[in-house]
Protein backbone atom coordinates (compact mmCIF):
# COMPACT_ATOMS: atom_id res chain seq x y z
CA UNK A 1 0.00 0.00 0.00
CA UNK A 2 1.13 3.79 -0.48
CA UNK A 3 1.62 5.17 3.20
CA UNK A 4 3.23 8.25 4.67
CA UNK A 5 6.06 7.66 7.76
CA UNK A 6 8.43 8.97 9.87
CA UNK A 7 10.93 7.26 11.30
CA UNK A 8 12.58 10.16 13.47
CA UNK A 9 10.57 13.53 14.98
CA UNK A 10 11.53 16.65 13.69
CA UNK A 11 10.07 19.46 11.00
CA UNK A 12 7.19 17.94 8.28
CA UNK A 13 9.91 18.04 5.29
CA UNK A 14 12.63 16.56 6.95
CA UNK A 15 11.06 13.09 8.65
CA UNK A 16 7.71 12.82 6.68
CA UNK A 17 8.31 9.74 3.85
CA UNK A 18 5.70 8.63 1.53
CA UNK A 19 6.49 5.29 -0.09
CA UNK A 20 5.06 1.52 -0.24
CA UNK A 21 4.56 -0.74 2.99
CA UNK A 22 2.92 -4.05 3.01
CA UNK A 23 -1.07 -3.81 3.07
CA UNK A 24 -1.87 -4.41 6.69
CA UNK A 25 -4.24 -7.63 7.71
CA UNK A 26 -6.81 -6.68 10.40
CA UNK A 27 -5.77 -9.08 13.82
CA UNK A 28 -8.92 -10.28 15.69
CA UNK A 29 -11.41 -7.44 17.05
CA UNK A 30 -10.39 -5.45 14.15
CA UNK A 31 -11.21 -3.83 10.79
CA UNK A 32 -9.46 -2.88 7.90
CA UNK A 33 -10.26 0.30 6.11
CA UNK A 34 -9.79 0.77 2.65
CA UNK A 35 -8.76 5.17 3.95
CA UNK A 36 -10.13 7.57 1.14
CA UNK A 37 -9.69 10.57 3.51
CA UNK A 38 -7.11 10.98 6.85
CA UNK A 39 -7.94 14.19 9.04
CA UNK A 40 -5.11 15.73 10.54
CA UNK A 41 -4.88 17.64 14.16
CA UNK A 42 -2.81 19.99 15.69
CA UNK A 43 -1.89 16.86 17.76
CA UNK A 44 -0.58 14.69 15.05
CA UNK A 45 1.59 17.59 14.03
CA UNK A 46 2.60 17.93 17.51
CA UNK A 47 3.53 13.75 18.15
CA UNK A 48 5.68 14.50 14.89
CA UNK A 49 7.99 17.13 16.63
CA UNK A 50 7.93 16.03 20.01
CA UNK A 51 5.95 18.83 21.47
CA UNK A 52 5.43 16.77 24.54
CA UNK A 53 8.85 15.47 25.42
CA UNK A 54 8.10 12.08 25.22
CA UNK A 55 10.21 10.38 22.14
CA UNK A 56 9.24 8.35 19.58
CA UNK A 57 6.87 5.52 21.21
CA UNK A 58 7.59 2.79 18.07
CA UNK A 59 10.63 2.78 15.40
CA UNK A 60 8.05 3.98 12.52
CA UNK A 61 4.70 5.93 12.63
CA UNK A 62 1.95 6.33 10.13
CA UNK A 63 0.79 9.68 11.45
CA UNK A 64 -3.12 10.57 12.06
CA UNK A 65 -5.48 9.02 13.99
CA UNK A 66 -8.80 10.11 12.42
CA UNK A 67 -10.01 8.85 9.03
CA UNK A 68 -13.18 8.03 6.92
CA UNK A 69 -13.28 4.85 4.32
CA UNK A 70 -14.83 1.71 3.90
CA UNK A 71 -14.72 -1.34 5.70
CA UNK A 72 -12.93 -4.13 3.56
CA UNK A 73 -12.21 -6.97 5.21
CA UNK A 74 -12.36 -8.04 9.05
CA UNK A 75 -10.67 -9.94 11.44
CA UNK A 76 -12.11 -12.97 13.42
CA UNK A 77 -14.77 -12.06 16.23
CA UNK A 78 -16.22 -9.27 14.41
CA UNK A 79 -19.22 -9.58 12.32
CA UNK A 80 -18.98 -9.22 8.28
CA UNK A 81 -22.15 -7.17 8.04
CA UNK A 82 -19.09 -4.57 8.34
CA UNK A 83 -17.60 -5.62 5.08
CA UNK A 84 -18.26 -3.28 2.39
CA UNK A 85 -19.71 0.01 4.78
CA UNK A 86 -18.28 3.34 4.73
CA UNK A 87 -17.27 4.23 8.32
CA UNK A 88 -15.47 6.79 10.16
CA UNK A 89 -12.55 6.22 12.70
CA UNK A 90 -11.24 7.43 15.97
CA UNK A 91 -8.34 6.93 17.81
CA UNK A 92 -5.88 4.91 15.12
CA UNK A 93 -2.76 6.23 16.03
CA UNK A 94 -3.66 6.20 19.41
CA UNK A 95 -1.26 4.21 21.28
CA UNK A 96 -0.74 2.70 18.12
CA UNK A 97 1.96 3.02 15.35
CA UNK A 98 -0.28 3.20 12.09
CA UNK A 99 -2.61 6.19 11.91
CA UNK A 100 -4.89 6.91 8.54
CA UNK A 101 -2.06 8.40 6.22
CA UNK A 102 -2.44 5.36 4.27
CA UNK A 103 -4.29 3.80 1.76
CA UNK A 104 -5.15 0.95 4.68
CA UNK A 105 -5.83 1.04 8.63
CA UNK A 106 -6.46 -1.49 10.58
CA UNK A 107 -8.63 -0.02 13.88
CA UNK A 108 -10.53 -1.95 16.83
CA UNK A 109 -14.20 -2.43 15.73
CA UNK A 110 -15.10 -0.26 18.51
CA UNK A 111 -13.61 3.19 17.07
CA UNK A 112 -15.14 2.86 14.11
CA UNK A 113 -18.86 4.71 13.45
CA UNK A 114 -21.10 4.43 10.23
CA UNK A 115 -20.87 7.09 8.25
CA UNK A 116 -24.26 8.87 8.11
CA UNK A 117 -25.03 8.93 4.19
CA UNK A 118 -25.73 12.67 4.28
CA UNK A 119 -21.81 12.67 5.31
CA UNK A 120 -19.01 12.90 3.43
CA UNK A 121 -16.03 11.41 3.42
CA UNK A 122 -14.05 14.72 4.00
CA UNK A 123 -16.28 15.26 6.98
CA UNK A 124 -16.07 12.05 8.51
CA UNK A 125 -12.15 12.07 8.11
CA UNK A 126 -12.39 15.20 10.84
CA UNK A 127 -14.72 13.87 13.29
CA UNK A 128 -13.17 12.11 15.86
CA UNK A 129 -10.70 13.55 17.97
CA UNK A 130 -11.78 17.24 18.21
CA UNK A 131 -15.65 15.67 18.08
CA UNK A 132 -15.23 13.01 20.73
CA UNK A 133 -13.23 16.02 22.60
CA UNK A 134 -16.07 18.63 21.89
CA UNK A 135 -18.64 16.23 22.74
CA UNK A 136 -17.18 15.27 26.20
CA UNK A 137 -16.40 18.59 26.89
CA UNK A 138 -20.20 20.09 26.44
CA UNK A 139 -22.02 16.86 28.47
CA UNK A 140 -19.14 15.92 31.22
CA UNK A 141 -21.04 18.00 33.21
CA UNK A 142 -24.10 16.48 33.33
CA UNK A 143 -27.52 17.29 31.30
CA UNK A 144 -27.63 19.63 28.87
CA UNK A 145 -31.36 20.00 28.42
CA UNK A 146 -32.41 23.62 29.53
CA UNK A 147 -29.28 24.50 30.81
CA UNK A 148 -26.98 27.49 29.38
CA UNK A 149 -23.90 26.96 27.85
CA UNK A 150 -21.07 28.84 27.17
CA UNK A 151 -18.28 27.46 24.50
CA UNK A 152 -15.34 29.44 24.62
CA UNK A 153 -13.37 29.26 21.29
CA UNK A 154 -16.83 28.64 19.58
CA UNK A 155 -15.48 28.94 15.67
CA UNK A 156 -12.41 26.31 17.08
CA UNK A 157 -12.77 22.86 15.75
CA UNK A 158 -13.85 21.12 18.88
CA UNK A 159 -15.81 24.33 19.72
CA UNK A 160 -18.08 23.58 16.85
CA UNK A 161 -18.42 20.23 17.81
CA UNK A 162 -19.13 21.40 21.33
CA UNK A 163 -21.61 23.76 20.03
CA UNK A 164 -23.48 21.22 17.88
CA UNK A 165 -23.56 18.77 20.95
CA UNK A 166 -25.14 21.40 23.42
CA UNK A 167 -27.85 22.39 20.86
CA UNK A 168 -28.41 19.37 19.57
CA UNK A 169 -29.35 18.35 23.24
CA UNK A 170 -31.43 21.23 24.16
CA UNK A 171 -29.02 23.47 26.09
CA UNK A 172 -28.99 27.11 25.31
CA UNK A 173 -25.67 27.56 23.79
CA UNK A 174 -23.53 30.89 24.01
CA UNK A 175 -20.07 31.12 21.95
CA UNK A 176 -16.83 33.26 21.86
CA UNK A 177 -15.06 34.16 19.05
CA UNK A 178 -11.70 35.69 18.35
CA UNK A 179 -13.41 38.31 15.52
CA UNK A 180 -16.29 38.89 13.45
CA UNK A 181 -14.97 36.66 10.51
CA UNK A 182 -15.27 34.03 12.96
CA UNK A 183 -19.09 34.75 13.87
CA UNK A 184 -20.84 32.79 10.94
CA UNK A 185 -18.86 29.50 11.63
CA UNK A 186 -19.90 29.39 15.49
CA UNK A 187 -23.86 30.41 14.58
CA UNK A 188 -23.83 27.70 11.83
CA UNK A 189 -22.32 25.22 14.30
CA UNK A 190 -25.85 26.38 16.35
CA UNK A 191 -24.87 28.95 19.05
CA UNK A 192 -27.92 30.95 20.14
CA UNK A 193 -25.67 34.08 20.73
CA UNK A 194 -22.11 35.05 20.03
CA UNK A 195 -19.95 37.35 21.48
CA UNK A 196 -16.01 38.42 21.31
CA UNK A 197 -13.69 37.33 23.53
CA UNK A 198 -10.83 39.71 25.30
CA UNK A 199 -11.42 41.81 27.60
CA UNK A 200 -14.97 43.04 28.70
CA UNK A 201 -15.91 39.23 27.79
CA UNK A 202 -18.02 39.40 30.97
CA UNK A 203 -19.84 41.94 30.55
CA UNK A 204 -20.68 40.70 27.00
CA UNK A 205 -22.04 37.39 28.46
CA UNK A 206 -23.84 38.64 31.07
CA UNK A 207 -25.89 40.81 28.86
CA UNK A 208 -27.10 37.76 27.07
CA UNK A 209 -27.20 35.74 29.99
CA UNK A 210 -27.91 37.51 33.22
CA UNK A 211 -28.00 34.66 35.67
CA UNK A 212 -24.49 33.48 34.41
CA UNK A 213 -24.31 29.99 33.04
CA UNK A 214 -24.13 26.26 33.98
CA UNK A 215 -21.11 24.79 32.09
CA UNK A 216 -18.39 26.34 30.44
CA UNK A 217 -16.26 24.23 27.54
CA UNK A 218 -12.93 26.29 27.77
CA UNK A 219 -10.15 26.35 24.92
CA UNK A 220 -7.74 28.09 27.04
CA UNK A 221 -7.93 27.62 30.77
CA UNK A 222 -5.04 29.75 32.01
CA UNK A 223 -6.12 32.81 30.43
CA UNK A 224 -9.95 32.42 30.94
CA UNK A 225 -10.17 30.77 34.25
CA UNK A 226 -11.16 34.52 36.11
CA UNK A 227 -13.66 34.97 33.16
CA UNK A 228 -15.54 31.33 33.88
CA UNK A 229 -15.84 31.35 37.93
CA UNK A 230 -17.69 35.03 37.43
CA UNK A 231 -19.64 33.41 35.23
CA UNK A 232 -20.51 30.61 36.49
CA UNK A 233 -24.16 29.78 38.36
CA UNK A 234 -23.51 28.10 41.89
CA UNK A 235 -22.73 24.57 41.22
CA UNK A 236 -21.65 25.30 37.67
CA UNK A 237 -18.87 23.61 36.15
CA UNK A 238 -16.01 24.11 33.47
CA UNK A 239 -14.49 21.30 31.06
CA UNK A 240 -11.27 22.12 29.71
CA UNK A 241 -9.21 20.46 26.94
CA UNK A 242 -6.28 22.71 26.57
CA UNK A 243 -4.73 25.74 27.86
CA UNK A 244 -2.25 28.68 27.71
CA UNK A 245 -0.28 28.46 30.59
CA UNK A 246 0.59 24.89 31.31
CA UNK A 247 0.77 25.69 34.93
CA UNK A 248 -2.48 28.19 35.50
CA UNK A 249 -3.15 29.91 38.96
CA UNK A 250 -7.03 29.19 40.10
CA UNK A 251 -9.56 31.83 42.03
CA UNK A 252 -9.65 29.19 44.70
CA UNK A 253 -12.10 30.58 46.63
CA UNK A 254 -14.14 31.57 44.25
CA UNK A 255 -14.45 28.49 42.82
CA UNK A 256 -15.12 26.89 46.78
CA UNK A 257 -17.78 29.34 47.70
CA UNK A 258 -19.51 28.44 43.78
CA UNK A 259 -19.02 24.47 44.75
CA UNK A 260 -17.58 24.71 41.30
CA UNK A 261 -16.44 21.36 39.36
CA UNK A 262 -13.27 21.79 37.29
CA UNK A 263 -13.10 18.45 34.55
CA UNK A 264 -9.19 18.05 32.56
CA UNK A 265 -9.78 16.59 29.47
CA UNK A 266 -7.16 14.18 27.82
CA UNK A 267 -9.34 12.79 24.94
CA UNK A 268 -7.08 9.79 23.96
CA UNK A 269 -7.84 8.51 27.47
CA UNK A 270 -11.63 9.05 27.77
CA UNK A 271 -13.56 6.42 28.67
CA UNK A 272 -14.19 3.81 26.07
CA UNK A 273 -18.17 4.36 26.56
CA UNK A 274 -17.65 8.42 26.32
CA UNK A 275 -16.20 7.50 23.14
CA UNK A 276 -18.79 5.84 21.62
CA UNK A 277 -21.37 7.37 23.25
CA UNK A 278 -19.62 10.79 21.19
CA UNK A 279 -19.75 8.89 17.99
CA UNK A 280 -23.54 8.11 18.41
CA UNK A 281 -24.71 11.75 19.19
CA UNK A 282 -22.36 13.02 16.60
CA UNK A 283 -24.17 11.07 14.08
CA UNK A 284 -27.18 11.80 15.59
CA UNK A 285 -25.89 15.43 15.14
CA UNK A 286 -25.44 15.39 11.70
CA UNK A 287 -28.10 13.52 10.63
CA UNK A 288 -30.53 16.30 12.10
CA UNK A 289 -29.07 19.12 9.99
CA UNK A 290 -25.62 19.98 11.46
CA UNK A 291 -23.17 21.20 8.86
CA UNK A 292 -19.95 19.91 9.83
CA UNK A 293 -16.40 21.91 9.88
CA UNK A 294 -15.65 23.99 6.93
CA UNK A 295 -12.99 21.85 4.65
CA UNK A 296 -10.28 24.61 4.18
CA UNK A 297 -7.37 22.30 2.43
CA UNK A 298 -7.46 19.02 0.64
CA UNK A 299 -3.69 17.91 -0.40
CA UNK A 300 -3.22 14.62 -1.64
CA UNK A 301 -1.01 12.24 0.14
CA UNK A 302 1.85 12.92 -1.62
CA UNK A 303 1.94 15.87 0.05
CA UNK A 304 1.80 15.02 3.19
CA UNK A 305 4.34 17.58 4.33
CA UNK A 306 2.51 21.00 3.32
CA UNK A 307 -0.83 19.51 4.73
CA UNK A 308 1.04 19.09 8.36
CA UNK A 309 2.39 22.72 7.71
CA UNK A 310 -0.65 23.97 6.97
CA UNK A 311 -2.33 22.91 10.40
CA UNK A 312 0.61 24.59 11.85
CA UNK A 313 -0.13 27.39 9.82
CA UNK A 314 -3.38 27.64 8.93
CA UNK A 315 -3.49 29.74 5.25
CA UNK A 316 -7.73 30.47 5.89
CA UNK A 317 -10.05 29.04 8.00
CA UNK A 318 -11.13 25.28 7.83
CA UNK A 319 -9.67 22.15 8.52
CA UNK A 320 -7.47 20.10 6.69
CA UNK A 321 -7.86 16.73 4.99
CA UNK A 322 -5.45 14.17 3.19
CA UNK A 323 -6.68 12.58 0.40
CA UNK A 324 -5.68 9.11 -0.38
Amino acid sequence: MRAAWYEKQGPARDVLVVGEMPDPEPQPGEVRIRVEASGVNPGDTKKRVDAFHLGMPYPRVIPHSDGAGCVDRVGEGVSREWIGRNVWCFGAQSYRPFGTAAEFTTVPVEKIAPLPQNVSMEQGACLGIPGITGHRAATVGGELRGRTVLVQGAAGAVGVCAVAIARHADARVIGTIRGADDRDTAMKAGAHAVVESGPGVVDRVKAVAPDGVDHIVEVAFGANVDADVELLKPDGSIASYATNDPTPKIPFWKMVFKNARAFFLGSDDFPAEAKQRAARDLNAALEAGWAGFDIAERVPLAEIARAHELVDHPAKRGRVVVII
